[in-house]
């Protein structure tokens, strides 16, 4: 089984949220299921710093920018990967997509129809001469590739497409369809077209052969309009062909038990060195001494993930008896917001408006409490890592939030299947419900043991997400000429 595997970054090398995770850690799980799977990514400096065995494979002219590319190949860990490098297209530092002011690159839409077309060269053997029988494309930044592969006719690879967040579709003038060297066909509503622009995220949904997302509540939810931004009606008409399949948790990498980033390892039958945790982030973050739970947030700052509501409650929070610690960067209005209201909360709040994984490991094995309050979410990977860490999820019932968190009840707690606190709708009056529940359970300490053994007893693997994936390979093997 030959896949290729076209995205546009992978943890450690550059991330920016949770597609760089699941690109490393479901690589790695299919390599460990015998499949031939190698990664496509732009030569962004921090990813070509991280290759190792780096060598040229061939040089092509590519029609997308008329000008010659090299495809380089190489390894990161002992996944096989192959860069395309293109002069100044991918010789960005930092963000990929954006700028440090935070605006679109002028030039993402060559970035990106390049990936796509590259990947779609592999059909004809072009590169290395290697021949995969899947493209398996992952966000718009991949959606030309099915694209292109439907332009070449004939024989051709199987393709996947899987959306991992529909708010971001990638949507271009139509004055770009000309620079993509397709035929004028593909510029229409049974196409690329969407509302008089280009949008790549369509590509992707209207020409692969099967699609995938990242749970199945958010398969159902992007059908409807309401989670659907513009494209539920297409969505509705490829039903048969979409597949909501659950993302994982690497645990080499999220794992309390051997994890060198946090003060102290512990297990759900040893939860000593989760107390030695939350003192050391105390002590890290400048929190005062407390006999009450401390409550996290690790994310982007985005209208998504619901922070503002989570300010609206941090009077009750602080009031409550309880500490917050945030860990993220992104809208500068919401980060002010932050920045204002810190002040008034000594040694009650950390907010640290950054990147750093290293932090984020220590914050979540220190915390006590996980907050993803979000208006929409994919999937989510943080909740899980929560899990995994005994750090109990506060999460709205969306996507793949609904998929990990069972909501704590009598209920739940009797049957041993309570891990989380969840609510239903994005009001500050359900997250504030939602966070004194938590509070009433941290009062019964023997309850609130019993939920975090719960939880992290809880096994989301990229073990069985890739099974999952090699069934949809096998099914579409046989388009492989």
């Amino acid at each position: 089984m030959r896949v290729i595997y076209v995205s546009t970054e992978i943890f450690p090398a550059l991330k920016t949220g949770g597609l760089a995770d699941v690109n490393a850690a479901l690589s790695k799980a299919l390599l460990g299921l015998g499949v031939d799977i190698r990664l496509l990514l732009p030569a962004y400096p921090s990813i070509l710093q991280a290759v190792d065995d780096l060598r040229p494979v061939v040089r092509l002219h590519a029609d997308v920018i008329a000008a010659d590319v090299r495809v380089l190949s190489g390894r990161i860990g002992n996944v096989p990967v192959y860069l395309i490098e293109a002069g100044a297209l991918y010789a960005k530092s930092g963000n990929p997509y954006v700028d440090e002011e935070g605006r679109d690159w002028p030039d993402n839409h060559l970035q990106f129809s390049l990936l796509g077309w590259i990947a779609a060269r592999f059909a004809d053997g072009a590169i290395d001469g290697w021949r995969p029988d899947i493209v398996h494309g992952h966000d718009w930044h991949a959606g030309l590739a099915p694209a292109y592969l439907a332009a070449r006719g004939g024989d051709r690879p199987g393709s996947i497409f899987t959306l991992h967040n529909l708010a971001y579709q990638g949507e271009f003038p139509a004055t770009r369809f000309k620079d993509l060297a397709l035929p004028a066909s593909f510029f229409s509503i049974n196409g690329l077209e969407f509302y008089g622009k280009v949008n790549y995220m369509k590509s992707g949904l209207h020409y692969a052969d099967r699609i995938t997302t990242v749970s199945p509540t958010y398969a159902r939810e992007i059908q409807t309009a309401e989670f659907g931004f513009g494209l539920d009606g297409l969505l509705r008409s490829r039903s048969g062909a979409l597949t909501g399949i659950l993302n994982g948790v690497d645990r080499s990498i999220w794992n309390p038990q051997t994890d060198s980033a946090i003060a102290a390892g512990f297990s759900n039958r040893d939860f000593s060195g989760k107390t030695k945790c939350r003192d050391a982030l105390r002590s890290e973050l400048g929190l005062a001494c407390s006999e009450g739970p401390i409550f996290c947030v690790v994310s982007r700052l985005t209208a998504q993930k619901g922070l503002d509501l989570v300010m609206d409650v941090l009077p009750d929070l602080i009031g409550g008896g309880g500490q917050m610690v945030l860990l993220g960067s992104g809208d500068p209005d919401l980060e002010a917001r932050m920045r204002e209201a810190a002040p008034g909360y000594p040694g009650a709040v950390a907010f640290r408006f950054a990147y750093d994984e290293k932090l984020a490991h220590r914050i979540i094995a220190g915390s006590d409490v996980i907050m993803v309050p979000s208006r929409f979410e994919p999937c989510g990977l943080t909740q899980m890592y929560g899990l995994a860490y005994g750090t109990l999820p506060l999460v709205r019932r969306v996507g793949g939030l609904a998929d990990t968190v069972c909501n704590v009840t009598a209920g739940t707690i009797a049957a041993g299947t309570a891990t989380g606190f969840t609510f239903e709708r994005a009001i500050a009056g359900e997250l504030r419900e939602a966070v004194v529940r938590a509070f009433e359970l941290w009062k019964k300490p023997a309850q609130w043991r019993r939920v975090r053994q719960s939880a992290m007893s809880q096994d989301f693997t990229w073990e069985a997400a890739a099974l999952r994936y090699v069934d949809l390979y096998r099914e579409l093997r046989p388009l492989a000429g």
